[in-house]
């Protein structure tokens, strides 16, 4: 067998036209484990979103200092997100070692007493605190719940759309739930005449904060009793080890946990599919963080002021969600591999447009396709990760995955703005005409090459993958076997 390379198999380009978004789904949850997973999912999210709605409102009203408020709600997306910086490898490690069912269980009843505690403490600095140990349980149970969702699924080709509906869950149905209950929770007081002597000092924040504890409850209590099927791992893959009949090396390298993260580490090395998806994301996302760090003097700079930035936001935004809508469609004509590499390269190469671009109109229009670009990208990633790595390391790649979003992006996001400031403002003389540059352009025309130059090197990397009418068409478990194949046997 070839490692990696070799012609396409014939008959794989004939494939069956898409079936709508709508009929997807409802093939997806006809699927009776996935059906429940995708629930249990937006009971999480609906209790993330408003535990991050809650806890910013409980903590601005027990700071003791304008300060305190002012930094409230950005401590508390700091401390949302720290944790997935430090942990999210072991994170991974953890649901690759374990019996995932019971490390969601777990994460679900340490993030509802955690919350329990912050609502009764009532103390500005538990609050923040409080967050952090909450986060560090959802680091624990996200990649546990992806590393597990191919396996309810059917067939391979189905995960993709499984993603979809994930991300409409988290993204869309449970932010606009979690709003609504923290504007009826905390609105009952004007709406109904609770006064503060019935529910205590900041008592309906707290009792939106309870809110979300007990949906968390509720979630370990449906995981527990109503999804065995997270527990089920592929026959012959062990704890640590690759799908298959011959255990990994790993196994024999001393501790397991210590076996595991060297075979990640070789994993990603040998594989040139995951070396190049995570080299194509590092671009992506630093590329990303370059747009946003620098969006709202690129606004001012197009002369629309806040209105500017607000619109390049909302188009950004639409992009994302065409993208994300779009892809399955594209991907039956191209190969997620290359669809991927081609996503990264042309989102590089329309920021360059973004860069240059002089007047506002182009910019959206601009913008909205490097969104579109993102969202392909994002998706095609994910699926990949889903449908073409084995179940025994899926854990540590999608942590790895999730891990890689948060550093680079946060890092860039930080980096930018200081980079605008150094390079300041210059003028420029083209056509006889004088232009002033200012440091938006420089930092976004280099995320933009940043981007088509990794973009390119991943699509090299992946390009060249194998992939059959077989692999199309087969059920995860037998796409396991056969991902463990191609990246490490010849």
């Amino acid at each position: 067998m070839r490692v990696d390379g070799g012609p396409r198999a014939k008959g794989c380009g004939s494939r069956r036209a898409p079936a709508s978004s709508l009929t997807r789904a409802r093939e997806l949850l006809a699927v009776r484990a996935f059906r429940r997973l995708w629930i249990v999912t937006g009971l999480c999210s609906t209790a993330d979103w408003l535990a991050l709605f809650g806890l910013a409102a409980l903590g601005s009203t027990l700071a003791s200092s304008a300060a305190g408020v002012n930094f409230t709600f950005s401590g508390v997306l700091f401390a949302n997100l720290l944790p997935g910086l430090l942990f999210a490898p072991i994170a991974g490690l953890i649901a690759d070692r374990f019996d995932r069912r019971a490390v969601m269980v777990v994460a679900d009843l340490a993030r509802c007493a955690l919350l329990l505690s912050i609502a009764v403490a009532n103390s500005y600095w538990w609050i923040l605190a409080g967050s952090f140990f909450v986060q560090m349980a959802a680091t624990m149970w996200i990649p546990a719940k992806d590393a597990a969702l191919p396996r309810l699924l059917r067939r391979s080709e189905q995960v993709a759309s499984a993603v979809q509906l994930g991300l409409v869950m988290t993204y869309g149905i449970t932010v606009v739930t979690a709003g609504c209950l923290f504007t009826l929770l905390t609105g009952a007081g004007t709406a109904f005449g609770v006064s503060d002597e019935v529910v205590g000092m900041n008592g309906l924040t707290r009792i939106a904060v309870i809110v979300a504890a007990l949906l968390y409850l509720a979630s370990a209590i449906s995981i527990a009793a109503l999804l065995p099927e997270l527990s089920r791992r592929p026959a012959g893959s062990g704890p640590g080890g690759r799908a298959g009949p011959t255990p990994s090396p790993a196994l024999d390298r001393g501790p397991v946990m210590g076996g595991m993260l060297h075979d990640s580490v070789s994993y990603i090395r040998d594989v040139p599919l995951i070396r190049g998806l995570l080299i194509g994301m590092t671009g992506a996302f630093a590329a990303g963080g370059a747009v946003v760090g620098s969006a709202q003097p690129y606004a001012l700079s197009l002369l629309g002021g806040q209105a500017a930035f607000g619109l390049l936001l909302l188009a950004a935004f639409l992009g994302l969600v065409v993208g994300i809508v779009g892809a399955p469609k594209v991907a039956h004509r191209v190969t997620h591999e290359r669809l991927f590499g081609v996503a990264v390269v042309v989102a590089g190469g329309v920021l360059i447009l973004v860069a240059l671009s002089p007047h506002l109109v182009v910019s959206l229009v601009a913008v909205l396709m490097v969104g579109a670009c993102a969202g392909t990208a994002f998706l095609t990633g994910t699926t990949i990760i889903g449908s073409r790595v084995e179940d025994s390391m899926r854990g540590r790649i999608n942590a790895v995955y999730q891990s890689m979003l948060k550093v680079v992006l946060g890092c860039s996001v930080a980096l930018s703005p200081l980079l605008v400031t150094l390079i300041g403002q210059h003028p420029v003389q083209l056509g006889g005409n004088n232009f002033l540059i200012d440091g938006t352009r420089p930092v976004i025309l280099g995320g933009g090459l940043l981007a088509a130059f990794m973009g390119g090197i991943a699509y090299r990397q992946m390009r060249n993958h194998p992939r059959s009418p077989d692999h199309e068409n087969s059920n995860p478990a037998d796409v396991d076997g056969m991902a463990g194949a191609n990246g490490r046997t010849s």
